[in-house]
């Protein structure tokens, strides 16, 4: 198990400890002052618990090294369980939210008591600062699920929040608003738990890479030596600490295997140094613009792309002489509803742009930016 895992399980079995800890001064609390409510609010924080021992099992999973059925490791159980959690988040939200509906369509008299005020600031504490420090700390390891674990307290302590503005609204005025409040918290509680599945989610299905990061590694792979340019560049998460990548590069088709051998060593080395993101592949486009046809060609074909606001770069330009065809890649982004017609409109203007030759143009994937 590495280092990252062990903090995780470490800072996991601290929030299960702290729960078990609430749980017991809420039940001591409860049976002293004969309050069932703080009794259940105890059974509530033992299936806080919950989420820590998922965040474990996550951690313990994610960190296994690949074997023959994973060659990329199992890195992203840790995403599976932060989708786990995220159920737990939207569970608690619906079950808040229908006991606030039942209060509010079967409205019962409230007795609130010094017992429970003081009960509900300990927990309030409690949970802040154990979701400060989940938070914190999932943001140092890159943890989504400890994060999570932090929304989870979190939120717990908004509905503490909420359970002592009522108690202080009915010592003052004898008013009941808890179920108005619970309502409005249980709502936003489920936003959240949604949101953060469908992040979670986002990633296991391979979302886009940052722009930023995509670019910059681009543009590091281009100030290489013999590179005259980065396209293609597609990135995998495997969890955190493993993300695999290709890139297709152009370099000067006067360059021996050799050569290009020490480019493709050389790229790998510093992107692997900077990002820590291993290029797994690296794919070669041989270009020759140097030659005065070949350079008119392009700039024609360049001057036609122009005037197709989607069409986000052509590469890998390539011109056969002897078989007078000239092939290469053209990305189109995603705006037009059809990309293959908007393709097809622009092939048809390109071929009629160099009478002579035969266009062989590849519709290719707007991977990254």
């Amino acid at each position: 198990m590495n280092k990252r895992s062990r903090k995780i399980i470490r800072i996991s079995i601290i929030g299960i400890i702290t729960n078990l800890a609430l749980a017991g001064f809420k039940i001591f609390v409860g049976l002293l002052s004969n309050s069932f409510a703080i009794i259940l609010d105890a059974v509530n924080n033992l299936s806080d618990s919950l989420s820590s021992i998922v965040t474990i099992i996550g951690a313990s999973f994610a960190s296994k090294g690949p074997d023959r059925n994973h060659p990329m490791g199992h890195g992203r159980a840790e995403y599976l369980s932060t989708v786990i959690i995220g159920m737990l988040i939207i569970y608690m939200g619906f079950s808040a939210l229908i006991e606030a509906i039942k209060k509010m369509i079967t409205p019962e008299h409230v007795n609130y008591q010094l017992s429970t005020a003081i009960v509900v600031v300990v927990a309030i504490i409690v949970k802040i600062v154990l979701g400060i420090y989940y938070q914190k700390r999932g943001k140092k390891l890159d943890s989504d699920a400890l994060i999570g674990s932090g929304i989870d307290a979190l939120y717990d302590a908004i509905i503490s929040i909420a359970t002592l503005a009522a108690i202080i609204t009915f010592f003052m005025t004898g008013w009941e608003i808890e179920p108005v409040l619970s309502t409005g918290i249980s709502l936003f509680i489920l936003r959240s738990g949604a949101k953060l599945i469908y992040e979670s989610f986002n990633t296991i299905l391979g979302r886009r890479a940052d722009s930023g990061l995509t670019m910059h590694i681009k543009e590091d792979i281009a100030e290489v030596e013999g590179v005259n340019g980065a396209f293609d560049l597609t990135m995998h998460d495997y969890g955190k600490g493993y993300i695999a990548a290709s890139v297709n590069i152009e370099v000067d088709r006067r360059l021996v295997a050799a050569e290009i051998d020490d480019i493709s060593r050389k790229i790998q080395k510093i992107i692997y140094k900077k990002y820590h993101i291993t290029l797994n592949s690296i794919g070669i486009y041989a270009v020759d613009l140097r030659d005065p046809t070949i350079d008119r060609l392009w700039h024609t074909i360049g001057d036609v792309a122009k005037k197709y606001e989607h069409i986000k770069e052509i590469h890998g330009f390539r011109v056969d002489q002897d078989e007078c065809e000239i092939s290469f890649d053209v990305v189109i982004d995603f705006v037009p509803k059809n990309r293959r017609s908007y393709y097809q409109k622009f092939c048809r203007e390109a071929q009629k742009a160099v009478p002579g030759y035969i266009i062989e143009a590849r519709l290719d994937s707007d991977v990254s930016d």
